[in-house]
This record gives C-alpha cells, sequence and structure tokens, in this order.
C-alpha cells in the first residue's frame, strides 16, 4: 500500500531582513550557512514517510519549521529540495478562518468554502443543515460573516472542513481556540474521523492532545528532524530537551 504522505530530502529557505542593514550576529551567522546572504533554511534534509490511517503528532518549539511542514504537505508552499507527495486529498484545518469573505452571508460563504474544497453542490445542499447545526449559527445563516464574532467565525470554518470526505487530515492548532464546549465538539468529531480509518498530520503544542490523537510523533529542532519515534519518545525528548 502506497504511503499516505512521503517526504524526502525535503527543504525550503527563505529571505530574512528584507529591508535595512544586517546586524553583526547576522553577518556571522551568514558566514557558516549554505545559500545567499539574507537566506535562512526553515526546513533542511527532511525525510519520513506517513502509512494510511496513521495518527502523526509534529513537536517543537515556535520557529522550527513546523506550520511551513504543514503547509508543504498541504501544498500552500512549494519546496527547495527534495520532494513531497500526498496519495489523496486533503481536509486542511490550518488558518481556519481563511478564505472566507467578509461581505458574504453565512450561507453564501459555506457554499463557496465547501465548493472550492471540492465538494458537489449536492453534497454541499445535502450537508448544509449539519454544517450549520454544527457551527450553532441556526439564525444567523443569512448574516454577512464580517458581523460574526471570532468564536462564530471559527466554528464555521471547523464545521465546513471537517465535513469533508478527503482521507487526510492537516491540523494546525486550532483545537486551542474556542471555549470549552466546542472543544469538545471538536475532540469528538476528530474522533469520529480517525475511527473511520483517516490519516492525522497535527501540529500542536498541547501535550494533552498530542498524546490523546497522536501513536507517532515528529520532532522538528532548528529546521531538521530531530526524532522519528512514538509520540511518548518524541515528548519525552523535547521536554528533556527544553526542561532546563
Amino acid at each position: 500500500m502506497a504511503a499516505a504522505i512521503e517526504v524526502d530530502g525535503l527543504g525550503v529557505r527563505f529571505r530574512r531582513n528584507r529591508r535595512g542593514r544586517r546586524s553583526i550576529k547576522d553577518l556571522f551567522a551568514g558566514a557558516r550557512r549554505r545559500g545567499r546572504p539574507g537566506e535562512f533554511w526553515a526546513l533542511r534534509d527532511v525525510t519520513f514517510a506517513v502509512q494510511p490511517g496513521e495518527s502523526i503528532g509534529v513537536v517543537g518549539r515556535n520557529g522550527q519549521g513546523k506550520s511551513t511542514l504543514l503547509r508543504l504537505v498541504a501544498g500552500v508552499l512549494l519546496p527547495d529540495e527534495g520532494s513531497v507527495r500526498v496519495n489523496g486529498g486533503v481536509a486542511p484545518l490550518i488558518e481556519i478562518t481563511g478564505g472566507f469573505v467578509g461581505d458574504l452571508t453565512v450561507r453564501e460563504n459555506v457554499r463557496l468554502t465547501a465548493g472550492l474544497h471540492g465538494m458537489s453542490r449536492g453534497e454541499v445542499s445535502r450537508r448544509y443543515d449539519d454544517i450549520i447545526a454544527f457551527a450553532e449559527l441556526a439564525g444567523f445563516e443569512d448574516t454577512p460573516y464580517k458581523h460574526l464574532s471570532n468564536g462564530m467565525k471559527v466554528r464555521l470554518a471547523f464545521s465546513v472542513v471537517s465535513q469533508l470526505d478527503e482521507p487526510i487530515l492537516l491540523v494546525d492548532e486550532v483545537l486551542a481556540v474556542g471555549d470549552k464546549a466546542f472543544r469538545d465538539k471538536c475532540y469528538k468529531r476528530i474522533d469520529e474521523l480517525l475511527a473511520e480509518g483517516r490519516t492525522l498530520f497535527f501540529v500542536s503544542h498541547n501535550e494533552r492532545d498530542l498524546r490523546r490523537f497522536c501513536t507517532r510523533g515528529l520532532y522538528l529542532d532548528k529546521g531538521v528532524l530531530a526524532l522519528d519515534g512514538t509520540i511518548g519518545e518524541v515528548l519525552d525528548r523535547y521536554n528533556a530537551d527544553y526542561s532546563a
């Protein structure tokens, strides 16, 4: 069986200090770094494979390449070296409120966003009531999106994307938002999707969520894959490295 996600020698670089003078620290760092001055590698030589049905948690401090890796898997970014292959469609729970249009109503945004994610008109019509019910937005369907509270926007976005039938779930800290009642609904929904055999690729700083949903972990440190192991092994190594 083909892997759900195959990453081989993956690397991506960005520019720093696009404006203004470089510091002395940057000059010394640049002398040790391959590539042109002002560039840094957010990820370098990352290799791993995710099998269908696996639940992977990606661990690391801020700025270590976790969200960049997720966006590469989602196809939002392109690598500068190496390759990433995704065998199957993805349901991207990243930048969760992105893609919605402020002047369109809730109803119009559901149809637009679900359609952009590949749902047919018939599928949107069949699932529309479930989407609105999960988001707890009955009575707000003709309200412009820009007039919703932040909590309403998050509930709507999660509700739409979690209705997708794609086999791979990409999740980036989405469970850190919303009130406790909504987070509990999210947990239950993700449990349901995993029980269906979906593949989960989950970036989070929440150790409890990582241990709940994931069996395997990837530990990114300074843009490289420091450890690929069970989620317990990865969290123990991460906590040991940064406990001081």
